[in-house]
């Protein structure tokens, strides 16, 4: 297939391109490059454009006869979210929408969407089920609960088709070490974690150690970007006029904030010294994933789980790369 990879030049989404044409399938990256890098899909065919300019990409999908879309062009920090929901409403809602209208007007009729178990909120269960209630805590988990709804709407009305994958917490790096997280600002445990072993930050900040949770720090479902990848191909192959599906993306099983740290400390050898901090607003005690309907309908699970595991490739990214890819 020809897939058209909205916002391509990000983190997961970079991952995912290069997956595809790894199993033989043509990509041309779509990027505003306001948060990815270029650099990550260098070689590979890129629009840089805006979410927004819905003419633009009808352009791309007819020139370049697109058979698939993915969207990976989200804002997707839950405390920026807080502080700024306009932004999130901005471009996650309104520029989703767009897309959708600019895939109708190309005749582009499926769509692989990047959703988020930010969607559940704080959950009833853990692990949580596909089917679980979705109360969002934060603007960003509203976000992608609004374009999932939009989804089936568009599914059952005009007989477009999709997958909404909801991921757990991405994590890792590409595992021969050529591709890797670089955000700005950094949010997420793990680099946070080795850019203390790298002496970049003084130490790591715990936000908050009184959550109903074994050792009282967040726990969470860490899902190795390669896995992501795979998922995004096999979601490929889920197509047909009307059908929507909606799962979920995650290992199973989760772990604290605090282990992350001391995993770290396992795979770098450095002390990562902490510090006890305020709890963030926004964000549930435990969010863990039961995949059950990703084997089922997708024929895919989780790969590489051991968390050590995912540190180490995300260690070996940020030890050749320590300003990102600066440094690529």
């Amino acid at each position: 297939m020809k897939v058209l990879v909205l916002g391509g030049a990000g983190y997961v989404g970079s991952e995912a391109a290069w997956h595809l044409v790894d199993r033989g399938h043509e990509v041309v990256i779509y990027d505003d490059l306001s948060r990815g890098h270029a650099r990550s899909v260098a070689g590979l065919p890129l629009v840089e454009a805006s979410l927004h300019d819905g003419a633009a990409m009808r352009a791309v999908m007819g020139d370049e006869r697109i058979d698939a879309v993915m969207h990976f062009a989200a804002y997707a920090l839950v405390a920026e979210s807080v502080a700024d929901p306009m932004m999130y409403y901005h471009n996650n809602v309104a520029g989703s929408l767009t897309l959708l209208g600019a895939m109708r007007a190309a005749g582009v009729g499926h769509l692989v969407f990047s959703s988020t178990c930010a969607t559940y909120g704080t959950p009833d269960t853990v692990p949580i089920p596909d089917h679980a209630p979705q109360r969002p805590v934060n603007p960003y988990g509203y976000t992608k609960l609004i374009i999932e709804r939009a989804l089936a709407d568009h599914a059952r009305a005009y007989g477009m088709s999709f997958v909404a994958l909801r991921y757990f917490n991405a994590a890792g790096a590409a595992e021969d070490g050529s591709r890797g997280e670089d955000h700005d600002p950094e949010t997420h445990a793990i680099p946070i974690a080795l850019q203390v072993a790298l002496g970049q930050r003084d130490r790591f900040m715990i936000f908050g150690d009184d959550y109903p949770t074994p050792d009282g720090t967040c726990v969470r479902d860490y899902i190795h970007i390669t896995d992501l990848a795979r998922a995004h191909e096999l979601a490929l192959r889920r197509t047909g006029p009307g059908r929507g599906l909606f799962v979920n993306l995650g290992t199973g099983h989760g772990h604290s904030v605090q282990q992350i740290v001391e995993a770290a400390r396992r795979v770098t050898g450095h002390a990562i010294p902490t510090e006890i901090a305020e709890r963030r607003p926004g964000d549930p005690p435990e969010l863990v994933a039961d995949p059950g309907r990703a084997r089922e309908e997708l024929g895919w699970k989780a790969e590489i789980t051991g968390v050590d595991e995912i540190v180490r490739t995300a260690w070996r990214w940020h030890r050749a790369h320590p300003a990102g890819y600066a440094d690529a």
